[in-house]
């Protein structure tokens, strides 16, 4: 990967995602072709904390119907990133 603003694309923020809050655990969006390794040095380099643990999950595409119309939701990777030192101003 080229640069860490190209593997983090964004914050998933969800009930979920502010209760793991709580446990020093984040949960972004990351590029589908990014490592545990790479994800874990552009947190660094973006937010300046220290990166503890990073796992990471694949979820499928799932069939949606709008009237007529029937489509694929996207497949995205989150990354569950857990910090030793620091925090992360996400709001």
């Amino acid at each position: 990967m080229e640069k860490a603003r190209d593997i983090i694309k964004a914050p998933i923020i969800t009930e979920k995602s502010a209760s793991l809050k709580e446990y020093n655990t984040y949960v972004f969006e990351v590029d589908r072709r990014a490592n545990k390794t790479e994800i874990k040095q552009a947190i660094e380099s973006i937010f300046n904390v220290k990166v503890a643990d990073v796992r990471t999950s694949i979820t499928k595409p799932k069939k949606k119907r709008v009237g007529k119309y029937t489509g694929m939701t996207k497949a995205i990777k989150k990354a569950f990133v857990k910090l030793s030192e620091g925090s992360i101003d996400i709001i």
